[in-house]
């Protein structure tokens, strides 16, 4: 091959090596482990526990991110359209064939009878009125859950299979800004816990239970 063979060669390729070193950046960049602030802003969530989904017509309340048992993550979605509401949880455990039917479904309540049923990759469950798609990974289970009479089962699917890993911009759009929660020692971990609009004026302070199930 002379040079300038070669020489035309190497130009015809030039679009290609960028675009691949263009690629590779952005590959980098999804994959940049979470700044010290954003884990900071996570408070008691693990930040792998961190995940995010979407519906049509739905929209995160911001008010409702917090931690759920030791180090999970919990995050509501809703409609201002149907007054649905999606919750959205992650937590440390398992869900298999085995255990389906013994966990309690949504906001079902311990010892509700619970029908699960696999679909595809994930766990459809029903339980007293509420029901949720769950699907296990190694160590932790996302759950994805509704009012079965406010948010049909094929909406409910379409959040679960959207739900995944909150990625660092995401995480950013999430978590509550520096000093408005997060690890302050005083909140509830991811954010402190919205002002509870069920709980009477007057009396011992209980919360009112006739809200029904959708809060």
């Amino acid at each position: 091959m002379t040079r300038v063979s070669r020489c035309v060669l190497a130009i015809l390729l030039l679009p290609l090596v960028l675009t691949a070193c263009g690629a590779q950046k952005a590959n980098d960049a999804a994959a940049a482990p979470p700044s010290a602030e954003l884990k900071a802003r996570a408070g008691e969530s693990a930040i792998e526990l961190i995940y995010v989904t979407e519906a049509p017509g739905y929209e995160l309340a911001r008010q409702s991110v917090g931690v759920i048992g030791n180090d999970g993550f919990s995050a509501a979605y809703f409609s201002a359209g149907s007054g649905g509401q999606i919750q959205l949880s992650v937590d440390r455990g398992k869900l298999d064939e085995a255990s389906c039917e013994k966990q309690s479904a949504g906001s079902s309540g311990a010892g509700e009878p619970v029908v699960c049923e696999r679909d595809g990759d994930l766990w459809y469950r029903a339980a007293a009125g509420t029901h949720e798609y769950a699907r296990a990974y190694e160590g932790h289970v996302v759950r994805i859950s509704a009012d079965a009479n406010r948010v049909d089962r094929a909406t409910l699917r379409r959040a679960a299979e959207k739900a995944h890993r909150a990625d660092n911009e995401e995480l950013d759009e999430v978590l509550p800004p520096s000093g408005e929660g997060g690890d302050t020692g005083t909140g509830t971990g991811a954010g402190d816990m919205p002002e509870r609009g069920d709980l009477p004026p007057v009396g011992d302070g209980a919360p009112n239970n006739d809200v029904g199930a959708s809060g």
